[in-house]
């Protein structure tokens, strides 16, 4: 087979199907392993238990898809529109959700793009072996997207790209396929650390050292407890991830609005009130958030948020009575942080 031949063929098909960038890169990531390794050693993953249960697996991409040798990363930019974050963050009645999740879950998409360019590919030479990936196994995207060229790892440990900035998602596909290697990208950050400065809860620690259990994403979406009372003032408004480290980074200047439907604002995520949305009933959030990556978390930890958001924004009787409407709530996870949210406005509980 003539892979030298069949490669910019996969790109070209890869821009075809709606992917903004197609990279090829090998499998081996053995450099990348001890540093994997010492992040979860030093216990940063958080709740994130299913990190450490696969451990080294992440750094071993012929492990989880035996044969695999090289790996096919794809782009897929997600931004509805380039709007300036600090307007949603200082409007502390607002309730800020990050960029990728205000529109439809993008894993299904993403998937199903993948797919497409794999059964293009069999149609091409016939059947070889391969397994598509988006954000839904122990892939470590960012080490492998870097790799392939289409982009270079920034000091926030997200993938940077020169011309597309970081508003974008990233699937893999893991090939016994023997393509030829694209260049691994340079680095393009420099002195920069507008990143680190800009962080609410300081949680990138140093240059592309990141302690997941101060980061707003992770907070807000993948520790399923209690939110520790020290980080709540400092997650502001912010009721669904995090996107400063992403927003201050210079290279976002030349990122570009998705044309995927799927990813247009969706119930008015960009610009709804904390007290709006503190409203919902569980079924209206169940509805309303089919289709979306927000219903992952569930109502329990959305109203969880939402109270901490609410702790935070400037007092009003509508801000005090929401927050008492949902004193008697079922759950005491949403009850500890209500009654910390009206502590705030300097209310009893009671």
């Amino acid at each position: 087979m003539d892979y030298t031949a069949l490669a910019p063929r996969i790109k070209t098909w890869g821009l075809e199907l709606g992917f903004q960038a197609v990279g090829i890169g090998d499998a081996d990531l053995s450099a990348a392993e001890p540093r994997l390794l010492e992040w979860l050693k030093e216990g940063w993953h958080g709740e994130m238990e299913y990190m450490a249960r696969h451990g080294a697996l992440r750094a071993r991409p012929a492990e989880l898809k035996p044969g695999t040798l090289r790996v096919i990363s794809c782009r897929m930019d997600y931004a509805a529109a380039l709007e300036n974050e600090e307007v949603s963050l200082r409007d502390g009645t607002r309730a800020y959700v990050a960029k990728y999740a205000r529109g439809r879950d993008y894993h299904k998409l993403m998937r199903n793009r993948l797919q497409a360019l794999c059964e293009r590919i069999e149609q091409a030479i016939g059947p070889f072996g391969y397994r598509v990936f988006s954000d839904s196994a122990p892939v470590m995207e960012v080490e492998l997207a870097a790799r392939t060229g289409i982009g270079w790892r920034g000091k926030h440990t997200l993938l940077l790209s020169r011309d597309a900035g970081s508003w974008f998602f990233l699937g893999e596909v893991y090939t016994d396929l023997a393509l030829p290697l694209d260049s691994p990208a340079q680095e393009h950050c420099g002195s920069c650390q507008k990143c680190i400065d800009v962080c609410p809860t300081q949680a990138i620690r140093a240059p592309y050292q990141l302690d997941a259990r101060r980061c707003i994403s992770y907070l807000t979406i993948e520790h399923k407890s209690a939110i520790p009372e020290e980080l709540r003032a400092l997650i502001g408004n912010r009721v669904y991830g995090c996107d400063d480290c992403q927003a201050v980074c210079p290279w976002n200047r030349f990122a570009r609005i998705s044309g995927e439907k799927d990813f247009a604002v969706r119930n008015g995520l960009d610009r709804a009130t904390l007290v709006e949305l503190f409203a919902w009933s569980e079924a209206e959030f169940d509805e309303r958030m089919r289709g979306s990556a927000i219903r992952r978390i569930g109502y329990e930890r959305w109203l969880r948020n939402l109270a901490v958001g609410l702790g935070n924004a400037p007092s009003s009787p509508e801000v005090i009575a929401a927050l008492r409407s949902r004193l008697d709530h079922r759950s005491a996870l949403v009850r500890e942080h209500v009654q910390w949210a009206l502590s705030r406005h300097g209310r009893l509980a009671a």
